[in-house]
This record gives structure tokens, C-alpha cells and sequence, in this order.
């Protein structure tokens, strides 16, 4: 029964990638992404009025009280996108015995489509969080208020690994949403869902918490994606799971207490058709608190490290690994440098509490640390070979130091690679075995810029730029920063669908 749930909370989040957002192409049926966006507030002194509690807060144990205090912080998100298509395609045995311009020149063309969601006004000048997955990719993102007004809005700064995205609109004395405490709901307490499902107008939901700390693994690829890393960070997902009825648009609306209080920002369903189906998960306020507080002073998102390879424990583990207690996070291995091992951990050590809390998962281990900075101390608890201790250890950043990294330094190496106008990301494994090839670069989206004006489509493949091999987005970053002025970036690759090599060449 457990395996059948899997295959079917597996194909309800599959069915949703291709089913909800609400892109609308030229000559595509309308599709709705099974995301579900909500989010919370940051902790900006002066900016986040929500913090301080001046929001509108609602009576206990009534519906109306709450929906009618949270209803006009809660907007609907509309973006549109642009995506480079080929008219036509000339098979390539064609082109092999009658050249490249038989059945005419193939051009490009630029088709948009539209996505709908929804998102929580954090602050009273303009600043609102909502999921990542609505505004991805967007090349403009329009926020309509409950009150009828619209809005041209900027993203501000977005995160795969918690599908969580910041927006500003240009607007004041705006009504804030209050935020609450995720930690503090219990199974079975009342909860209201808000939001702009199946581009209705302002809807309210009803249900009950009905677990937390649930990972779905729904972020995995769309993170994996977006991060051009193969060694990409995981997702940090410890969704709060509702019954409160969600569908395609909720995406970014929020999720709330009876007191009005934000708790929640839904974000995906799980379901077999695409559409609520009982089951809906929201990303906890106590994470979203400080991902949108990073966003918004430092332009990313600041992670601390513990520098293990976990193995969550369950009685079989347990045995199989001779670990003195079945609950707990495993030590597999440590990192070399990391701050586990410099503050005393060992291989085989059990984590059973952070910071106070029992540990039963690694969602839960990966919600605590994501709530933390490099430089800040977290209090660990450890059963080692049946003894607990205590450790205090300093989290580190990914380049092993306490700093927090800013936004200028964590992309200076995606700097000139923004010049060429497109997102990149790196080509799988798998995916180049099918290919005959040892690895490349696809090129995900084309904006306006360099390749757009070549010839180049998305989803073509680089495998080598000014003659040298590109297998990864460092590669081409390199190529590309080689490339003296007055020169240009001869691109060699090929398309999905194609074993033929093309040859670009791109000004640069």
C-alpha cells in the first residue's frame, strides 16, 4: 500500500509540472501546473510591517473573521512568457543529400503564452512573496490587488530549493499579511487556504493540518534545473500538508491560521488528474520568514552547512548500520573541513536532536539548518554507540568559510554568461549516453540578447565553443571569457532530436 502511494503522490507531482501554470501558448492547449504558490515574510526592519504585528489579526475559531482579514493581502499573479520556436523541420536525411536550404530557410519565431498564480502582500510598499515556479522564467509579471488596481511587478530575487520568490510593485499603505508561527500548529488545528485558483477571483478554502514536515521531492528537478550544478544542493522541503482544497493558481496564495495569521505557502498538490484531490503542501512561514528576508538584503539566499551525508534511520537502517538507536539522523560521512567534523562529530555518530527538537527525518534536519546562516551555532544532540552528547557547531558556506556570500559574488561566474541573452544548464548524464556524446551544455530559455539574434533554438546543445569542449556551464564560461574584443564565440553542437553537428557563430 506505501509503494502504491508513492507511485501515485509520484504521478500526481509529474502530472502537475505538465499540467497547472496556466501557460497558454499559441497553438498549445491551456495546461495547468500542479505548483500551488504561497509565501510568507521577511524580517527587514521597516519593511516588513507583518513582523511587528500591525496586520489585520482575526477572532479565533471563526472562518469569516479570518478570510475576511487575509482576503486583501492576497493577490493574483499573472506572467507572461516568451519562448523562441522553429516553424518548420526538414529531416535530416534531406538536408544530407539536398543541403541545408532545401524546403526553404527555417526560421525562428517567438511564441507567448500566459501563467496564473497567486502570491502574499509582506509589507505596506509593495513587497510580495509568492513561489518560484510562478514567476520562473517570466518576461513580464503583472500583480492585480483584491481592490481591482494593477501592477507592472520586478522580481526581486527567487530560490528553487524552497520554491519561494520575491516581487515588488510600486504601491503603498498596502494591507500586510500578519505572520504566525509554522512551528506551533498542531495535527487537526483549522487552516485556511487563499488564493486565485483556475484564474477565479479571490477564493477561500477550508481544511485541517493534516501533517508537517512532509518531503514529496517535487523540487528536486525544477531546483536542478535552474541551478546549472550537477552537485546541486537539495531542495529543502518540509511541506505543511492541508486537506484545504487547492487547485492549479493557488500557487503562491497563503495558507493561514483561524487568527489570520500567516502559517503557510501553498504550493503543490498531489494528485492523479492535475486538480485537488484532498492532499496539499505548503511551504512553513518559519522558512519563508528567512528565505525572503535573504532575498531581499542580500539579493540570494544564505545556507549554512553541517558537512555530513545523512541517512535517515528507521528500525532496518538501524540494524543494518549498528546504530544504538532506530530515530535519528545516520553520520554516513563527513566533509573534510566541514563544520561537523571541525566541532567534533564522527562516522556512525546518530543526530537525535537540533536545536531542542527531536529529529525523525531529513526534512526536518534540512528545515532547521535552512532557517540559519554561515556563522550561526546550532545545538546538536548526538547518540554515540549508545551515549548522548551534546555538540554546539558553527554552520560554514558552501566554500567552507562562517561569511555569508553575496548576491555579486555567488554570480559574478554567471556574469558574462547573462551577456549571451539565455539560461544554460548542464547536460545529464543519462541524457548525453543517449547521445553518444561525453557531456554538453542546452541552452534552457532565450531572452533578448546574442543568441537570439542567431539562428540558435532552445534545446540546442553545446559540445564546443571556440574549439574547445564544453561538458559543463563552467566550460562555456570559460570559452566565453577567453574571447578577446572585436572577436566572436563559435558555438558546435546539436539538437535533441538530431545526431547532425551545427555550427553558430555568435558576436559577442
Amino acid at each position: 500500500m506505501k509503494s502504491n502511494w508513492k507511485l501515485l503522490a509520484l504521478m500526481a507531482l509529474l502530472s502537475s509540472v505538465i499540467t497547472l501554470a496556466a501557460y497558454n501558448f499559441l497553438g498549445f492547449n491551456k495546461r495547468d501546473v500542479i505548483f500551488n504558490e504561497s509565501s510568507p515574510t521577511p524580517t527587514i526592519t521597516g519593511r516588513l510591517a507583518a513582523l511587528t504585528g500591525n496586520g489585520p489579526v482575526a477572532t479565533p475559531n471563526d472562518f469569516s473573521t479570518a478570510a475576511e482579514a487575509v482576503t486583501p493581502t492576497v493577490v493574483h499573479i499573472r506572467t507572461t512568457i516568451t519562448r523562441t520556436v522553429r516553424q518548420q523541420q526538414i529531416p535530416d536525411i534531406f538536408r544530407d543529400f539536398f543541403g541545408d536550404d532545401f524546403g526553404g530557410q527555417s526560421r525562428p519565431r517567438r511564441q507567448q503564452g500566459q501563467a496564473s498564480g497567486s502570491g502574499v502582500i509582506i509589507s505596506k510598499d509593495g513587497y510580495i512573496v509568492t513561489n518560484n515556479h510562478v514567476v520562473q522564467d517570466a518576461d513580464e509579471v503583472e500583480v492585480i490587488l483584491t481592490d481591482k488596481r494593477s501592477f507592472k511587478a520586478k522580481v526581486i530575487g527567487t530560490d528553487p530549493l524552497t520554491d519561494l520568490a520575491v516581487v515588488k510593485i510600486d504601491a503603498n499603505n498596502l494591507p500586510a499579511i500578519t505572520l504566525g508561527d509554522s512551528d506551533a500548529l498542531k495535527l487537526g488545528e483549522w487552516v485556511l487556504a487563499v488564493g486565485y485558483p483556475l484564474d477565479l477571483e479571490s477564493t477561500v478554502t477550508a481544511g485541517i493540518v493534516s501533517a508537517k514536515g512532509r518531503r514529496i521531492g517535487i523540487l528536486d528537478q525544477n531546483a536542478r534545473q535552474q541551478q546549472n550544478d550537477q552537485k546541486a544542493d537539495t531542495p529543502v522541503e518540509a511541506f505543511i500538508q492541508t486537506d484545504a482544497a487547492i487547485n492549479p493558481g493557488n500557487s503562491g496564495g497563503a495558507l493561514v491560521n483561524l487568527r489570520g495569521e500567516l502559517v503557510g505557502i501553498n504550493s503543490a498538490i498531489a494528485s492523479a488528474t492535475g486538480y485537488y484531490s484532498g492532499y496539499g503542501f505548503a511551504v512553513p512561514v518559519s522558512l519563508v520568514k528567512k528565505v525572503s528576508a535573504d532575498l531581499l538584503k542580500y539579493g540570494n539566499v544564505q545556507r549554512g552547512y553541517l558537512g555530513i551525508i545523512p541517512i535517515e534511520l528507521n528500525s532496518t537502517v538501524a540494524k543494518e548500520k549498528g546504530a544504538k538507536v532506530g530515530r535519528g539522523i545516520y553520520v554516513e560521512t563527513l566533509v573534510d573541513n566541514g563544520a561537523a567534523k571541525s566541532a567534533g562529530l564522527e562516522k556512525g555518530d546518530v543526530i537525535v536532536k537540533m536545536e531542542g527538537q527531536s529529529l525523525d527525518s531529513d526534512a526536518q534536519m534540512r528545515e532547521i539548518i535552512g532557517r540559519r546562516r554561515p556563522g550561526d551555532i546550532i545545538n546538536v544532540t548526538v547518540n554515540r554507540n549508545g551515549t548522548e552528547r551534546d555538540f554546539k557547531i558553527e554552520l560554514r558556506n558552501r566554500n567552507g568559510g562562517h561569511d555569508v556570500i553575496k548576491k555579486e559574488e555567488a554570480t559574478a561566474s554567471a556574469a558574462s554568461l547573462n551577456s549571451l541573452g539565455a539560461s544554460f544548464e548542464d547536460l545529464s548524464a543519462q541524457d548525453a549516453k543517449q547521445l553518444g556524446i561525453s557531456g554538453g551544455v542546452r541552452v534552457k530559455k532565450i531572452a533578448d540578447g546574442k543568441l537570439a539574434e542567431t539562428e540558435i533554438e532552445e534545446g540546442f546543445i553545446i559540445v564546443k565553443a571556440n574549439g574547445k569542449n564544453v561538458k559543463t556551464t563552467k566550460d562555456l564560461q570559460a570559452a566565453l571569457s577567453s574571447v578577446k574584443e572585436g572577436e566572436g564565440l563559435m558555438l558546435i553542437g546539436m539538437y535533441p532530436n538530431s545526431s547532425r553537428m551545427y555550427y553558430y557563430a555568435v558576436p559577442v
